[in-house]
C-alpha cells in the first residue's frame, strides 16, 4: 500500500512537471486529444454506461 501511494505520487508529480514548459496552446491540443479519445471510447461503448459503485 505504502509503496503503491509513494509510486503515485511520484508519477503525479512528474506528470505534472512536464505540463510546466507546455504552452496554453499544446495543453489545449492535448485536452482535444483526450477528449477526442473519451467520444471514441464511448461510442464503443455503444448505450451501454459504466456504473461506479463504492467498494464496501
Amino acid at each position: 500500500m505504502l509503496l503503491r501511494l509513494a509510486y503515485l505520487t511520484m508519477t503525479n508529480a512528474l506528470a505534472a512537471l512536464r505540463l510546466l514548459p507546455m504552452s496554453d496552446r499544446d495543453k489545449d491540443r492535448q485536452i482535444l486529444a483526450l477528449r477526442h479519445q473519451i467520444t471514441v471510447l464511448e461510442r464503443q461503448l455503444g448505450v451501454e454506461r459504466v456504473r461506479f459503485t463504492r467498494s464496501p
